[in-house]
């Protein structure tokens, strides 16, 4: 176990020094929230007996004997979504879980889960990051009931997980352990698809084989494979503690999901305060394990969206975090991993060569994750090298590899693929924003040309077709940000401004919306604060405008007059996503929103 390096070291004392104030009124509340909550001992017959008329003569006996643990199941199952579509059947398996231990569960709410890949492109897009805070709202009605001794959070993708972490933080008194149901077996490869995407988008083929390329890629229940948001959100959640370590990318056939299922719900049972390891997940989310889902994210070259969602998942616990921090640390944590699309493999391959628990041993050795961070399994975060195995068809756990299996897909510290994260804080005088360069060539990471501009993803398609962009440029998209429009991501250009960096021109992409886990080739300046809806200089820049994206040294200018830009009066915000598709619901939401770099959350606004 190595040394702590220096510089997570310093990011992790001014992050505590930070949020000293914030931390230990949060602490202050979930500990006068244990002292005050309705024990269902003290619980009227009557609200007792409404908790648990459903439920069967056993159970009802159990929840009777006041110290039998009952447990609350938050479910973000539907059917319709790959990754969720297994979650159907996981509450009947860990109520039988619980019965085998003396106590009870029971599916305390469901929260929404929408698939930004289903949305991508349409105007239901628009709601996918403002679901983030529902989810979290959903989570804390689900809770209120107070009829639990801790929590099995079941979910996945995008803003679900994020979403369910923040909701279970409020009630921080209370264990919580997450489940999650694996990814889909591996099926069309990565090149492959992405070949097929760019053909398409030149006319060389039409819609019936693009089709059958995305069907064969995404072709069974279980999570995508490639290395987005949901698949982040699983390393992130085994880096900090909350999930059981190695169980991230078990594919929902294996007979260890099942076992990894039912460990779960028994380890929970095992660290509730009726017992004597208690373990709340508000003082298990500190800020020694949001540095280590940081780390995570960044050894592992994971989605752009965690520089928002860590952000408000750390403010959810009192915790204030910001980009300098995520870029600080991205610069002397080495990146270990190449999954789609920083490489050609997916998740499957990932956790074949290793996994999670191999990846965690070459950082905790290099000092760059903190072993004693507290955990909801094991002793501490030091455990999290392990992983599970079947012995007479019972789970043990033994220690990782020492080193990679597929060192092309995962590598150790002495022979990074990069020497840093690559998640950069670009700076300038257009404001600031994030930048993935894990996949971006080092040829390509300085661009400087005109601007394009435009005020929305569906008008880059015409100027492509007639030829207009045959030329070194940057992209401007703007009036794409989160009191703009809720910050959907911008798919639709990935495979147009693929095809013209392979055609030899030099590209960028600067905007105030973002692209996720998609990030790849292209160098992307994304969630630029002040967004233009929120009087950022992006509403002043024309076509012509001379832009320098340098992600070498961190820069992003505008290299014209300032004084004139300035001058300029702003671009009008195109009123297009107000109404329809439920858009106008969320109105409030986006008023109320604060900016990417403060997480983008309505709960907390711009404190």
């Amino acid at each position: 176990m190595g040394q702590i390096n220096k510089q997570v070291a310093a990011v992790t004392q001014r992050i505590i020094e930070r949020s000293a104030s914030l931390r230990a009124d949060y602490m202050r509340q979930i500990a006068e929230d244990h002292n005050n909550r309705p024990e269902r001992g003290k619980l009227s017959c009557g609200n007792l007996a409404h908790g648990f008329a459903a439920c069967g003569e056993g159970d009802k006996d159990s929840l009777r004997m006041m110290e039998a643990g009952n447990m609350a199941i938050v479910t973000a199952y539907n059917d319709m979504l790959s990754a969720h579509q297994p979650y159907a059947v996981y509450p009947d398996k860990i109520k039988q879980a619980m019965r085998e231990i003396g106590c009870t569960a029971q599916v305390a709410g469901a929260v929404p889960a929408m698939c930004d890949g289903v949305t991508q492109g349409q105007d239901g897009m628009e709601l996918s990051l403002l679901s983030r805070d529902l989810i979290a709202q959903c989570t804390a009605v689900s809770l209120s009931h107070q009829m639990f001794d801790g929590v099995l959070a079941l979910g996945i993708c995008d803003k679900i997980v994020p979403g369910l972490i923040m909701g279970v933080l409020t009630f921080g008194y209370l264990p919580a352990v997450f489940i999650p149901a694996g990814p889909m077996p591996s099926g069309l490869p990565n090149k492959e698809k992405v070949r097929i995407r760019q053909m398409f988008a030149e006319g060389k083929i039409g819609r019936e084989e693009l089709l059958q390329a995305e069907s064969d890629s995404y072709h069974s229940a279980g999570t995508c494979t490639f290395y987005g948001t949901a698949n982040s959100n699983q390393v992130v959640l085994e880096a900090l503690g909350l999930q059981l370590p190695g169980s991230s990318f078990v594919n929902p056939d294996n007979p260890m999901r099942d076992k990894l299922t039912t460990e779960a719900a028994h380890q929970l049972a095992r660290i509730t305060a009726l017992g004597n390891d208690y373990r709340p997940v508000g003082e298990i989310v500190d800020e020694r394990a949001i540095v280590n889902g940081t780390v995570a994210l960044l050894a592992s070259g994971g989605s752009t969206n965690h520089s928002m969602h860590l952000v408000a998942i750390a403010r959810a616990a009192g915790i204030i975090l910001n980009w300098d921090d995520i870029s600080e640390l991205s610069a002397v944590v080495p990146l270990l991993a190449k999954v789609y699309p920083n490489g050609q493999a997916d998740v499957n391959h990932f956790h074949a060569a290793g996994g999670t628990s191999c990846m965690f041993r070459q950082l905790i050795k290099g000092g760059y994750m903190h072993a004693d961070a507290k955990t909801a399994w094991g002793k501490n975060f030091a455990d999290f090298t392990q992983e599970s195995f079947l012995d007479n068809d019972k789970i043990v756990w033994r220690e990782s590899p020492e080193m990679p299996l597929d060192t092309d897909v995962l590598t150790t510290l002495d022979k990074p693929f990069s020497a840093e994260g690559g998640l950069r804080l670009l700076q300038g005088n257009l404001g600031r924003g994030v930048i993935k360069v894990s996949a971006v060539a080092l040829e390509h990471q300085i661009v400087e040309a005109p601007a394009i501009v435009i005020d929305g993803q569906d008008q880059l398609q015409p100027l492509f077709e007639s030829g207009a962009l045959n030329r070194d440029c940057v992209v401007v998209a703007r009036y794409q940000g989160p009191k703009a429009l809720g910050m959907p991501e911008l798919h639709k250009l990935t495979p147009f401004l693929g095809t013209l960096q392979d055609k030899g021109f030099k590209v960028a992409l600067v905007t105030d919306g973002r692209m996720s886990g998609a990030s790849g080739k292209v160098p992307a300046a994304i969630h630029l604060v002040p967004e233009a809806a929120d009087g950022g200089l992006l509403a002043k820049i024309r076509d012509g405008d001379p832009i320098r994206v340098n992600a070498v040294t961190g820069d992003l200018q505008f290299l014209g007059d300032m004084a004139e830009l300035e001058a300029r009066q702003a671009a009008p915000q195109p009123r297009t996503g107000d109404r329809g598709c439920g858009r106008e619901l969320f109105l409030v939401n986006r008023e109320n929103i604060s900016n990417a770099e403060r997480g983008a959350s309505y709960l907390f606004g711009e404190a």
